[in-house]
């Protein structure tokens, strides 16, 4: 488990993922992704993870609790994440290089499920937890933001940042639909490729 993963478990932020708690948002995150929170049961989760349904209800008062845990959980990890890696960033073109990196990483590695619920089910949410989700996306959004204007300021990029940022974005986050992680191109190659749509040529 790495340190800042640990972190987060004892600041009470993100959940074991090795506790009942974390099985079973793991488990909702898969069923939510494959066939869409609307068409999950709560028996579905309990099954999926062995359990009894009302057993469900010791964790969350309703699915939708469920849904926001998932989506919460993963975006608090990524704005963490991305902030040490922008702090770990010794140049402005490294500091865009992990955002591309950060968001990939998410997509495409074991945070996949959760992340591509965060992605595509958020409308699922009541409007006050949907609001919670939206904030906490802002917040991360900025880190994208102020990075993008401190590389227009270095004259990296010549597209306006927020434009920038909501095309890169999109690109990343279509590469759900076409990117093998198992495939002939590894994830680090998948990045740089990003990262030279974003940055002028040296």
């Amino acid at each position: 488990m790495g340190v800042l993963l640990r972190r987060l478990i004892d600041e009470g932020c993100v959940s074991d993922p090795e506790s009942p708690k974390g099985r079973l948002l793991a488990a909702a995150a898969r069923q939510f992704r494959q066939k869409g929170f609307s068409r999950t049961t709560v028996r579905d989760l309990a099954a999926e993870v062995g359990i009894l349904s009302g057993s469900i209800f010791h964790h969350f008062k309703n699915k939708d609790e469920i849904l926001f845990a998932v989506m919460n959980e993963v975006v608090i990890a990524m704005e963490e994440r991305l902030q040490v890696r922008l702090s770990a960033a010794t140049s402005t073109r490294d500091k865009v290089r992990a955002l591309i990196e950060n968001e990939l990483q998410f997509i495409h590695g074991p945070t996949g499920d959760a992340t591509a619920v965060l992605i595509y089910e958020w409308r699922a949410l009541s409007e006050p937890l949907q609001q919670k989700i939206l904030e906490r996306r802002r917040a991360y959004f900025k880190l994208w933001h102020d990075t993008l204007i401190k590389a227009e300021e270095e004259a990296l990029i010549t597209v306006e940042p927020d434009c920038l940022r909501q095309l890169l974005h999109g690109a990343i986050v279509w590469s759900i639909h076409w990117y093998q992680p198992q495939g002939p191109m590894p994830l680090e190659s998948l990045v740089d490729q990003v990262l030279s749509l974003a940055i002028k040529s040296e």
